[in-house]
């Protein structure tokens, strides 16, 4: 990074990595990887695969491919990953986008980054035939949901997002943002 420039502050959101024992990657090799592509201020949160860091400003697809890129050599195996920007992010949290959602301790707020934009073909909100998994909004790059467990038969989500938008996608719990953003401050 040339030092005459402000570094932007950028969270990358690594897919699949962690789960069910399969991609493990320790976190301190997650950020050692990281510093290893210049980037500064590398820190993760929580072991899902987020990573924050400061960069010069950049394409965040550009980011992430060359992140792609190197952690797919470090590691040995593809990690699909999706950046955002600290104001890219700021922005999501001033849309408040559950805003007029009732919570409960059986509700689940969803935000899942897609790696491109979204298609103009693709439907408006929707909920499941169970009504557990509802579509409540979607941008060009995000789609906000929320599962209600206690009408889910089987949480099929995840399912229902890939089948719409695509593999390249990755989804966080709303709190998990939340806790993202309130580092960023």
């Amino acid at each position: 990074m040339s030092p005459t420039l402000t570094p932007t502050t950028y969270v990358a959101f690594l897919r699949g990595i962690n789960v069910g024992g399969h991609k493990k990657i320790p976190m301190t090799m997650l950020r050692d990887a990281f510093l290893r592509l210049g980037f500064t201020s590398v820190k993760t949160l929580l072991a899902s695969g987020n990573v924050i860091f400061d960069y010069e400003k950049q394409d965040t697809k550009t980011l992430s491919r060359t992140i792609e890129t190197a952690l797919e050599k470090a590691f040995g195996f593809p990690v699909d990953v999706i950046v955002r920007s600290r104001a890219q992010l700021k922005k999501i949290e001033r849309s408040e986008p559950f805003m007029d959602i009732p919570v409960t301790d059986q509700t689940r707020l969803y935000i899942t980054f897609l790696g491109g934009k979204l298609k103009p073909t693709t439907p408006g909100p929707y909920i499941s035939p169970d009504g557990s998994f509802q579509i409540i909004k979607a941008t060009n790059t995000e789609i906000f949901s929320i599962l209600d467990l206690a009408k889910a038969q089987t949480p099929e989500a995840m399912n229902i997002l890939e089948k719409q938008f695509g593999k390249k996608i990755t989804t966080r719990n709303w709190n998990t943002i939340v806790k993202i953003i309130d580092s960023l401050d």
